[in-house]
């Protein structure tokens, strides 16, 4: 484990501002980050730096020892921020966005040149980016899911529908009369007997899928595991195999004949995306630009 200058400055606010929620609303994060940071700190140090009670955070003597020694200091680094942002012709915030690869190459990637301020982008889990937005790492995530977090909001901004998708070498003929014939015990067992392809990070997309249409989980498991759904796109693109992917994210390549759209579901499965963010932020106007690109490109994608 690493010292962070962020520790100390929620430190700083903490003391103070004399409790949790008020150096939270300082600092523009959650409260339950402000406690993350300070847990982490005292852990760092070895001791406790505040006693807690329900109306105060009091300083203990180490917590007061600590204060003395980092004010000053903090304040420097603070006159070093201002100089270099007047030197700057010209003040760009950072601002930090959590989604998956997919979007990101699909909606956001060509539009980073133009914009007018820093950018940082995080792939991963979507429960790992609702806490570190809550905790103050992340400023917007784009997300199939919601979170119970007080701290956040969530608007919704378009719907992804999950499909069933063959790769350019297929023969679907069998599968598609068995579909119209509706033998969807015929359609299972055929289905089972193909090559799968999925990502570590999509099970879901197909678990749900199968569920939804045949009312059970399915029994297999891919043939093929890989990096993203991009990575799925191509290698159908080349060959045979089958795969449950969101709809928006093969258009082009079904468009281009590179790969097959079969069938959406007898109970077709849909996603609602949001915008998730923090109630209270800093950097509003910068998230409403980040979000118009989003809306845009989802327009542009139902025409």
């Amino acid at each position: 484990m690493q010292w962070n200058l962020e520790w100390l400055r929620t430190f700083k606010a903490i003391y103070e501002n004399g409790t949790l929620s008020a150096a939270a609303h300082e600092l523009f994060i959650s409260q339950p980050g402000v406690s993350l940071h300070l847990n982490t700190l005292e852990a760092y140090v070895g001791y406790k730096l505040f006693d807690r009670s329900p109306r105060k955070m009091v300083p203990t003597e180490k917590g007061k020892m600590l204060y003395n020694y980092i004010l000053e200091p903090l304040k420097k680094l603070g006159v070093a921020e201002q100089h270099f942002h007047k030197r700057s012709t010209l003040e760009r915030a950072t601002i930090s966005v959590g989604m998956c690869f997919e979007t990101f190459q699909y909606t956001l990637e060509e539009h980073i040149p133009d914009l007018s301020f820093n950018l940082i982008i995080k792939f991963g889990e979507y429960p790992q980016m609702q806490q570190d937005l809550d905790n103050g790492l992340l400023d917007l995530i784009v997300t199939p899911q919601k979170g119970n977090q007080n701290n956040l909001k969530y608007e919704a901004f378009s719907k992804e529908r999950v499909i069933l998708v063959a790769g350019k070498g297929n023969d679907i003929q069998e599968l598609e009369q068995l579909l119209s014939d509706r033998n969807m015990d015929k359609v299972r067992n055929f289905l089972k007997q193909q090559l799968w392809y999925s990502t570590a990070a999509d099970m879901e997309h197909l678990k749900n899928f199968w569920l939804k249409n045949f009312g059970e989980h399915p029994d297999f498991s891919p043939n093929y595991i890989v990096p993203n759904i991009s990575s799925i796109i191509r290698c159908l693109s080349k060959g045979s195999g089958f795969s449950v992917v969101p709809d928006f994210l093969c258009r082009d390549a079904i468009s281009s004949g590179e790969i097959k759209p079969v069938w959406e579901g007898n109970n077709p499965l849909e996603n609602t995306l949001y915008f998730g963010t923090r109630k209270k932020t800093m950097y509003q106007p910068e998230l409403e630009q980040l979000q118009k690109i989003f809306k845009e490109k989802w327009e542009d994608v139902g025409e």
